[in-house]
């Protein structure tokens, strides 16, 4: 019998204890997502000196650094779904170990010609993939309660590209072009092996049986899709825009130099990548919708402010940390929503065309910036354009997310779920779920329709006492 949140004087339970083997599970993928993302950022720090080693142009410079992060962003759609399918524990190994090759390429024999670095440019985007496999496998393990809260943590590997940003130059300065690379291969290579030996997927996860092209147009017909990659596509979008285009901008707006500027960039990443798991935190308290809306609007403003071109300090700092926090908080909660609103056997499908939404939506803004700035000579448009699209993103999370949290859309959610894995009506798993057979207490009254089941509800059913407990979840209001 599923057990009851309340009691039947209608006090609150506790909540379900999380396995000290979760945490562990968290750590590693968070470890993984981070020295994964350290590999797929290799080409960007280098791209001045490839250009001017190589003789590129700055179109060319553009292309090799874009070429990885396109394929990454976009790899993450199918290997979300094949998470799904196999598991974190296959996937990730997998993946850092795939990485580990173009790695190798670009550091020993890649880096002699723009067409060598093109080629392991688009291999080494398969790194950036690793994303797909964090979320899901870090849901399963953890009650809908916390995913917020870890599914936050996780993304703070996104701060591996910072470390990359730090460091390699640095080596290939203090050593030879090969450094980084064979340093990170290295490093790959030993997450690899231990990943492979201590890696588990949760007890009792939802495995889908149907093909990978079906899952996928299932996952393409539910709302909740194409609202978390709308808000995924402003909020992460963002955060990688200013990430790489902030440093221009300071120095162009404001004449600073460019280790100045680069230095105030690297706080604007960090305080965001801090921020992510804070979002995630308060969407477990009170509930991804108000954690949204209230970074949208924070965003918002921010832009709005700047658009004026106030003084770099205080009034420009405070608006551009207003918004590193906002965009890192509000890139927690939408997978925070994710996490509470995807059936079991989708997380990963999902995830990854949130995350390829996420990618690719940090790449129109700095090319719509330096546009609008060559022909009107001001950032002020574009930063007024970013407060128009918040906007539309605000009304969008106010109406139809909001709706969906609230349970619209789970019914079909949990439908499309039960077909592809086979279950029916008789005790099928809802997002994995248990819910009761007809008949049984899961209906309202004698004869009346059944409970609609918690929007919250992507749990999964342990069949062992060392995962999560699996209960019915009360998602917080929005």
């Amino acid at each position: 019998m599923v057990q009851r949140v309340k009691s039947e004087q209608g006090r609150p339970s506790s909540k379900p204890p999380v396995p000290g083997r979760a945490w562990l599970m968290l750590a590693l993928a968070t470890i993984g997502f981070a020295l994964n993302f350290w590999g797929w950022a290799l080409l960007s720090p280098l791209g001045p000196r490839f250009k001017d080693d190589l003789g590129l142009s700055s179109f060319e410079q553009s292309l090799l650094v874009a070429v990885p992060v396109v394929v990454g962003s976009l790899g993450r759609i199918p290997v979300g779904a094949l998470t799904d399918r196999f598991g974190g524990r296959v996937m990730f190994p997998l993946v850092s170990a795939a990485t580990i090759v173009p790695i190798l390429y670009l550091g020993l024999a890649g880096h002699s010609s723009l067409a060598a670095l093109l080629v392991g440019g688009f291999f080494l985007g398969i790194g950036g993939t690793a994303f797909a496999v964090g979320v899901p496998f870090v849901s399963a393990w953890f009650p809908p309660e916390r995913r917020g809260l870890a599914n936050g943590v996780f993304g703070a590997g996104m701060g591996g590209t910072a470390l990359s940003a730090l460091t390699t130059v640095k080596l290939v300065d203090a050593g030879s072009m090969p450094t980084p690379f064979l340093i990170t291969a290295g490093v790959l290579a030993l997450y690899a092996a231990t990943a492979a030996l201590l890696l588990r997927d949760a007890p009792g996860r939802t495995v889908p049986t149907a093909p990978l092209l079906r899952r996928m147009a299932a996952t393409a017909r539910l709302p909740l899709t194409w609202q978390a990659s709308a808000l995924y596509a402003v909020l992460f979008g963002g955060f990688v825009a200013f990430s790489v285009y902030l440093p221009t901008y300071l120095k162009t707006g404001y004449g600073l130099t460019q280790a100045d500027a680069a230095d105030r960039m690297a706080g604007f990443v960090l305080l965001a990548v801090a921020m992510r798991p804070v979002g995630g935190w308060l969407s477990d308290r009170v509930g991804p919708v108000r954690v949204l809306a209230g970074a949208l609007a924070v965003v918002i403003a921010g832009a709005a402010v700047q658009a004026l071109g106030p003084a770099l300090m205080p009034v420009g700092t405070i608006a551009f940390l207003s918004m590193a926090a906002a965009l890192g908080a509000g890139s927690g909660a939408v997978f925070a929503l994710v996490a509470l609103l995807a059936p079991a056997n989708k997380v990963g499908a999902i995830t990854g065309v949130v995350g390829a939404a996420g990618g690719l939506g940090g790449f129109l803004p700095p090319l719509v910036m330096g546009a609008l700035y060559g022909a009107y000579g001001t950032y002020a448009i574009g930063l007024a354009l970013l407060a128009v699209v918040a906007a539309a993103a605000l009304v969008l999370t106010l109406t139809g997310v909001r709706a969906a949290a609230r349970g619209g859309d789970t019914e079909d959610a949990r439908d499309i779920g039960d077909r592809e894995t086979g279950r029916g009506d008789e005790g099928r798993l809802a997002g994995g779920r248990p819910t009761a057979p007809a008949g049984s207490s899961a209906r309202s009254g004698s004869g009346g329709p059944p409970r609609r089941a918690a929007a919250a509800s992507s749990d999964p059913v342990p069949s062992t006492d060392t995962g999560p407990v699996s209960r019915p979840h009360r998602q917080p209001e929005v």
